[in-house]
Protein backbone atom coordinates (compact mmCIF):
# COMPACT_ATOMS: atom_id res chain seq x y z
CA UNK A 1 0.00 0.00 0.00
CA UNK A 2 0.88 3.43 -1.18
CA UNK A 3 0.15 6.19 1.31
CA UNK A 4 0.92 9.67 0.09
CA UNK A 5 1.73 11.65 2.33
CA UNK A 6 -0.41 15.44 1.69
CA UNK A 7 1.75 18.57 3.11
CA UNK A 8 -0.32 21.44 4.06
CA UNK A 9 -1.03 24.08 1.52
CA UNK A 10 1.36 27.00 1.53
CA UNK A 11 0.10 30.15 2.29
CA UNK A 12 -0.17 32.37 0.07
CA UNK A 13 1.63 35.78 0.05
CA UNK A 14 1.79 38.63 -1.87
CA UNK A 15 4.77 40.63 -2.96
CA UNK A 16 4.97 43.75 -1.29
CA UNK A 17 8.59 45.02 -2.60
CA UNK A 18 6.70 45.98 -6.47
CA UNK A 19 3.38 47.37 -4.68
CA UNK A 20 5.41 49.69 -1.99
CA UNK A 21 8.20 51.11 -4.96
CA UNK A 22 5.07 51.83 -7.12
CA UNK A 23 3.38 53.73 -4.09
CA UNK A 24 6.99 55.25 -3.81
CA UNK A 25 6.76 56.75 -7.26
CA UNK A 26 3.66 58.18 -6.95
CA UNK A 27 4.26 59.64 -3.91
CA UNK A 28 7.07 61.55 -5.42
CA UNK A 29 5.16 62.52 -8.43
CA UNK A 30 2.49 63.72 -6.40
CA UNK A 31 4.86 65.99 -4.00
CA UNK A 32 6.14 67.42 -7.07
CA UNK A 33 3.54 67.85 -8.67
CA UNK A 34 1.94 69.84 -5.75
CA UNK A 35 5.00 72.17 -5.40
CA UNK A 36 4.85 73.09 -8.79
CA UNK A 37 0.91 73.91 -9.31
CA UNK A 38 1.60 76.57 -6.44
CA UNK A 39 3.59 78.85 -8.31
CA UNK A 40 1.00 80.35 -10.42
CA UNK A 41 1.23 82.47 -13.50
CA UNK A 42 -0.63 83.41 -15.78
CA UNK A 43 0.10 83.15 -19.58
CA UNK A 44 -1.95 86.02 -21.19
CA UNK A 45 -0.06 88.65 -18.83
CA UNK A 46 2.62 90.33 -20.69
CA UNK A 47 5.25 91.52 -17.65
CA UNK A 48 6.71 94.50 -18.27
CA UNK A 49 10.43 94.75 -18.43
CA UNK A 50 13.51 95.83 -16.50
CA UNK A 51 17.13 96.68 -17.35
CA UNK A 52 17.72 95.14 -13.42
CA UNK A 53 14.92 92.30 -13.19
CA UNK A 54 15.76 89.27 -11.74
CA UNK A 55 14.09 85.67 -11.36
CA UNK A 56 12.96 85.36 -7.79
CA UNK A 57 13.38 82.19 -6.05
CA UNK A 58 9.19 80.97 -5.84
CA UNK A 59 8.42 79.95 -2.29
CA UNK A 60 5.27 77.82 -1.68
CA UNK A 61 2.41 79.48 -0.60
CA UNK A 62 3.35 83.53 -1.52
CA UNK A 63 0.56 84.90 -2.79
CA UNK A 64 0.40 86.06 -6.39
CA UNK A 65 -2.01 88.69 -7.62
CA UNK A 66 -2.59 88.46 -11.19
CA UNK A 67 -3.86 92.56 -12.94
CA UNK A 68 -4.85 91.64 -16.61
CA UNK A 69 -4.88 94.99 -19.03
CA UNK A 70 -8.92 94.73 -19.12
CA UNK A 71 -8.37 95.32 -15.53
CA UNK A 72 -9.63 91.74 -14.24
CA UNK A 73 -7.86 90.73 -11.10
CA UNK A 74 -7.51 86.89 -9.94
CA UNK A 75 -5.48 85.01 -7.63
CA UNK A 76 -5.21 81.05 -8.08
CA UNK A 77 -7.33 81.38 -11.79
CA UNK A 78 -10.20 82.94 -9.25
CA UNK A 79 -11.49 85.90 -10.50
CA UNK A 80 -12.16 88.57 -7.67
CA UNK A 81 -13.52 92.21 -6.78
CA UNK A 82 -10.91 94.93 -5.13
CA UNK A 83 -13.34 94.20 -2.03
CA UNK A 84 -13.22 90.55 -2.60
CA UNK A 85 -9.30 90.63 -2.63
CA UNK A 86 -9.42 93.05 0.43
CA UNK A 87 -11.24 90.42 2.37
CA UNK A 88 -9.04 87.93 1.52
CA UNK A 89 -5.79 89.82 2.17
CA UNK A 90 -7.12 90.92 5.12
CA UNK A 91 -7.10 87.57 6.19
CA UNK A 92 -3.36 86.17 5.43
CA UNK A 93 -2.54 89.50 6.59
CA UNK A 94 -4.01 88.33 10.22
CA UNK A 95 -2.93 84.88 10.33
CA UNK A 96 0.65 84.81 8.59
CA UNK A 97 2.17 88.64 9.00
CA UNK A 98 4.52 89.77 6.86
CA UNK A 99 3.28 87.28 4.12
CA UNK A 100 4.73 88.51 0.74
CA UNK A 101 2.44 88.99 -2.18
CA UNK A 102 3.27 89.53 -6.18
CA UNK A 103 1.36 92.01 -8.48
CA UNK A 104 1.95 90.53 -11.87
CA UNK A 105 0.06 93.11 -13.58
CA UNK A 106 0.42 93.24 -17.25
CA UNK A 107 2.59 95.90 -19.46
CA UNK A 108 -0.82 97.56 -20.76
CA UNK A 109 -2.74 97.83 -17.40
CA UNK A 110 -3.72 101.27 -16.81
CA UNK A 111 -1.90 102.83 -14.16
CA UNK A 112 -4.75 103.77 -12.20
CA UNK A 113 -6.27 100.25 -12.12
CA UNK A 114 -2.82 99.50 -10.43
CA UNK A 115 -2.59 102.13 -8.13
CA UNK A 116 -6.07 100.97 -6.67
CA UNK A 117 -4.66 97.33 -6.68
CA UNK A 118 -1.85 98.59 -4.45
CA UNK A 119 -4.09 100.53 -1.82
CA UNK A 120 -6.29 97.39 -1.88
CA UNK A 121 -2.90 95.87 -0.47
CA UNK A 122 -2.17 98.68 2.32
CA UNK A 123 -5.79 98.42 3.33
CA UNK A 124 -5.58 95.16 3.88
CA UNK A 125 -2.56 95.74 6.15
CA UNK A 126 -0.22 93.84 3.42
CA UNK A 127 2.83 95.76 3.29
CA UNK A 128 5.48 93.27 1.86
CA UNK A 129 4.51 93.39 -1.90
CA UNK A 130 6.75 93.50 -4.93
CA UNK A 131 5.75 94.28 -8.95
CA UNK A 132 6.79 91.73 -11.29
CA UNK A 133 9.27 92.32 -14.09
CA UNK A 134 10.54 90.16 -16.24
CA UNK A 135 14.06 90.95 -18.48
CA UNK A 136 14.86 92.54 -21.55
Amino acid sequence: MRFSRKEPPKATSIELTSMLDVIFLLLCFFVTISVFSQWESEISIKLPTAGTAQTPDRMPGEVIVNLTKEGVISVNGVKLSLEDLKSRLSKVAEYYPGQPVIIRADRDTKYDMLIKLVDTCRAADIWNFSLATENK
